[in-house]
């Protein structure tokens, strides 16, 4: 199985946009396959891993639920919502979503690599509430605390994408 490594979140993508205009927090992991791997395939094969499957599973709880049918429909353009999910923006390869408070969004790009292989890349953004003084954006303790397991579940995550897509 390929290996996730973390990744400066390119500047000229959709997550690195919008980290640049909104003083955002965003960090970005990607990993390379040996196949072609369209967008609609990699949102997909995400959205529909057993491990997202739980989160899907703990967001019904709330009242949001989901079903594979409603990740094709976001995977092919079909529809902007799912979830707790919203469609933010789309650009060639890229999808960016914002969940319901705003807060956080998610970024998926499928790349064209060489010799007929894929990059895919996975990024979160995480919008402050609050600023300091000098307009530095600040993040309360839970983000802090949260920090570790939010890099572990994110590179689990791609991985578990990525072996569907194998």
């Amino acid at each position: 199985m390929p290996t996730v490594a973390d990744t400066p979140v390119p500047p000229a993508s959709l997550l690195g946009r919008l980290a640049a205009q909104r003083g955002a927090f965003a960090d970005a992991y990607m990993l390379r396959l040996p196949r072609t791997i369209t967008l609609a395939e990699f949102v997909e094969a995400f959205y529909t891993t057993r491990l997202f499957k739980l989160e899907r599973w703990l967001i019904a709880r709330s009242g949001r639920p989901s079903s594979d049918a409603d990740v094709r429909a976001i995977a092919r353009g079909e529809d902007g919502r799912m979830a707790a999910w919203t469609v933010e923006a789309r650009a060639a390869g890229e999808l960016l979503m914002h969940e319901d408070s705003g807060v956080t969004r998610s970024w998926f790009k499928a790349e064209a690599g060489e010799g007929g292989a894929t990059i895919l890349w996975f990024g979160s953004a995480l919008i402050p509430r609050r600023r300091g003084p000098g307009g530095e954006p600040r993040f309360g303790w839970p983000v802090h605390a949260l920090m570790g397991f939010h890099r572990w579940y994110s590179r689990a995550l791609l991985r578990a994408a990525a072996r569907r897509l194998a």
